[in-house]
């Protein structure tokens, strides 16, 4: 093989022009991870940096480095570039790829690269990256070493920001660098590149809010229709349930469980009233339950949901929702609430409440009194771990504005929870609360590390320690295991306790720690925070009866009867 041509571009040059054309296009933010090959990346974000155009992370784990940049891309509703070295680093950022794809989360992955004839040699750390992330991202383009990035720029930030027939997402642009991967000898930090650079606004965030749709402006016909406000549902949706007076069933990260329209405990109360049910319409991505799921998949009731730009979700025509993306038009299909139809379900849910606060009064600490405590708290943003404790919250959440909610229902992964918090907190610049089991946390404490020098959030990271993955015992695996047919065995695979100790971990990571055995307490060091920015709050409980208490409160609830009969 000849040797290859010099470049007629340097390493370092080509990192200038990638990052410069992200600052003009609105992108403030970078997360990075160390590595050889990625080192002109890094060498220009920190002169970005240093002329104030540019913002950079460091994050030492790949995996760490994707999740605080999807979370850093969700709170700040602007692209968010995350770069890393050549090798199995970007393979370690898959997964938050992938989150980021289910929901349309607009994540710009600067793989560095080896140059093409290194590949196929033996050479270190290269593989086939151009195009690791499959479907996973919108675009994948590659820039060879020593060619210009501009047309892949362009193509980048379009397929970023999404169009009439594709939402945005996750967009991978290969960078392949030869040698010198550092600046010229007669270069610092100070580079006047940057002098003339003009940052500029993302599409998106210079949009203005979208106005709040006009009310029903001709007479309906009166139908029981019921709302449904999956994940990230939005406003919207209590906005079309509170003109037409219906009922709404909203998860608590939809963002839409802000009114008295909105019924607490719609999950075991499907049951109750599904045979008076006549249509559904649906805003958002449901994700939490299987009551649900039985409601939007019932061919008896008519269901419809609200589409107005595509989604990332769900592949067209692979639903049996009808999709519409008129306000006029949903309005017709739902119709009005005829008398008393809100009232009833309101009435089923304050008898909800009473039959579950008996319940909780037998234990000082469970599940669905921390996410009471928490929300009690009206946290600015407030980050939910999937599996059990994101369902708590959707029990025991009540009505309430002014909460920013967030969780990864994209793939609903326990993935990358605490650096999702990370990004979410040092993103929106506020007070940010994160809860989560105890497995979840355990599957990203080394995102505990903060690198020194760079501003800490102000964040509380909840870990409802419980000893193991407390979801299995409410679903199917939970009879296996009261069978003893399998001996210890979903114990072992499914519950996975582990044997670690949260306030050392803390300690090592120099995050202040504290236990909270009871609501009250929980409460209390919520509300009184003191002077550190990252602190650990451990809260002990027990899921010894978890199965029974969950079946006997769907089971109670189940047995209520519609009201009037």
């Amino acid at each position: 093989m000849g040797s290859p041509q010099p470049d007629q571009q340097l390493a370092i040059t080509t990192a200038r022009t990638v990052l410069g054309t992200l600052i003009q296009a609105g992108i403030r933010d970078l997360v990075i991870s160390p590595g050889s090959r990625s080192a002109p990346l890094a060498y220009a974000a920190a002169e970005a940096e240093h002329a104030g155009l540019l913002k950079f992370h460091v994050r030492i784990d790949e995996r760490s480095a994707a999740f605080m940049a999807l979370g850093l891309a969700q709170s700040s509703r602007t692209p968010v570039a995350v770069a890393a070295t050549s090798g199995t680093a970007i393979g370690q950022m898959l997964p938050a790829v992938m989150e980021a794809n289910h929901t349309a989360t607009p994540l710009l992955v600067l793989s560095a690269d080896r140059p093409d004839e290194l590949h196929g040699t033996g050479a270190s750390q290269s593989t086939k990256q151009k195009t690791i992330f499959s479907d996973h991202v919108r675009l994948a383009l590659n820039v060879p070493a020593g060619q210009q990035a501009e047309t892949c720029l362009g193509q980048a930030l379009l397929a970023l920001q999404g169009d009439a027939h594709l939402p945005g997402g996750p967009v991978q642009l290969n960078l392949q660098f030869r040698d010198p991967l550092t600046p010229s000898d007669n270069e610092s930090i100070s580079n006047p590149y940057w002098e003339s650079l003009t940052p500029g606004t993302w599409p998106l965030a210079r949009a203005e809010q979208q106005a709040a749709p006009a009310p029903a402006t001709k007479s309906l016909p009166q139908r029981r229709t019921v709302v449904v406000a999956g994940h990230d549902a939005g406003p919207q949706a209590q906005e079309f349930a509170h003109q037409l007076g219906l009922p709404l069933f909203a998860e608590p990260s939809s963002n839409a469980r802000f009114s008295d329209h909105a019924i607490t405990h719609y999950r075991p109360l499907i049951s109750v009233g599904i045979e008076h049910i006549e249509r559904v319409v649906l805003f958002g991505r449901p994700t939490l339950s299987r009551p649900v799921a039985r409601l939007m998949a019932d061919p008896s009731i008519a269901s419809a949901i609200w589409q107005p730009a595509p989604v990332a979700w769900y592949e067209a025509g692979r639903r049996r929702e009808m999709p519409i993306g008129n306000w006029q038009e949903l309005q017709e299909f739902a119709g009005r609430a005829p008398a008393g139809w809100l009232a009833a379900w309101q009435e089923l849910d304050a008898q909800a409440l009473e039959l579950r606060t008996d319940i909780d009064r037998n234990t000082s600490i469970n599940g669905l009194l921390v996410a009471e405590a928490i929300w009690e708290h009206q946290p600015e943003v407030l980050l939910l771990g999937s599996s059990n404790i994101v369902r708590d919250f959707d029990l025991a959440a009540r009505p309430s504005d002014g909460i920013a909610v967030h969780a990864n229902r994209g793939l609903a992964g326990i993935d990358g929870t605490i650096s999702t918090a990370l990004g979410l907190a040092v993103g929106s610049q506020r007070r940010t609360v994160a809860v989560m089991g105890d497995i979840t946390f355990a599957h990203d404490a080394s995102s505990l590390s903060w690198t020194p020098g760079e501003k800490k959030p102000e964040l509380d990271v909840v870990v409802y320690n419980d000893g193991g993955g407390a979801i299995f015992s409410t679903l199917e695996h939970g009879a296996v295991a009261d069978s003893g047919r399998y001996a210890n065995a979903v114990e072992r695979l499914f519950s996975t306790p582990q044997d670690f100790d949260i306030q050392s971990l803390a300690k090592a990571y120099g995050w202040e720690y504290e236990r909270a055995d009871s609501k009250e307490e929980l409460g209390s060091l919520l509300g009184h925070r003191g002077g550190a920015a990252l602190r650990l709050i451990e809260v002990c409980a027990s899921r010894d009866h978890l199965r029974a208490d969950n079946q006997s409160l769907n089971e109670k609830i189940g047995q209520l009867s519609w009201p009037g009969q």
